[in-house]
């Protein structure tokens, strides 16, 4: 729907307009913000976390221990794949903060967030025994991604929508990657045999 707005210039767009000119306020914080949206900050970040976890999953003699990391980076590879299409199919302008030219939808960055700190949780959380360290995690993954969302509207690099409409795509793709390692996971532990012993 908000793709559609973009493309037909709707009612939404104009709201979307307003919204940013009153929200727009450059400064060196939300510079700092947007910039944990970059490539070279978020992607090494999921990269720390597929290989930690894919060297503990070996080490403990995980079945497929690879897959989940693997996925993951796969993920992220999905990013541009999607995004940068969308942003020549849109063509849409940039905010008056930023110098004129087209393909701010959706916000790049903000994908890329939601996808390298989504799935570094979606990856750790599995090992992580107590509630307060896996709510601190999640905690702390969706305040990058607000504080990167917040950081682009601010500056003005990005209308609201864009970031929106990376929430969204984020969503489905993470989604997407829940579902598809709980189905690899269940069908795994169906052919595992079972380590029960016949009567004595």
């Amino acid at each position: 729907m908000i793709t559609w707005q973009v493309v037909a210039d709707g009612p939404l767009v104009r709201l979307d307009e307003r919204l940013s000119r009153a929200l727009v306020h450059p400064d060196r914080l939300s510079e700092l913000l947007s910039d944990l949206g970059n490539v070279p900050v978020a992607v090494p970040v999921l990269a720390l976390a597929a290989l930690l976890t894919a060297l503990r999953a070996r080490r403990t003699g995980t079945d497929r221990w690879w897959w989940p990391p693997t996925a993951a980076l796969l993920l992220m590879a999905l990013v541009p794949a999607l995004v940068v299409p969308l942003k020549v199919l849109t063509d849409r302008p940039g905010t008056p903060a930023v110098p004129p030219a087209t393909g701010y939808f959706p916000s790049g960055h903000t994908a890329t967030a939601v996808i390298a700190y989504g799935a570094t949780a979606l990856l750790l959380l599995p090992r992580l025994r107590s509630t307060a360290a896996r709510r601190a995690l999640v905690t702390g993954c969706a305040a990058l991604v607000l504080g990167v969302s917040y950081g682009l509207v601010r500056r003005g690099y990005h209308w609201p929508l864009d970031v929106v409409a990376s929430w969204c795509l984020g969503a489905v793709l993470l989604m997407s990657y829940v579902l598809l390692i709980s189905r690899s996971s269940r069908r795994t532990s169906a052919g595992t045999p079972s380590s029960s012993t016949g009567p004595s």
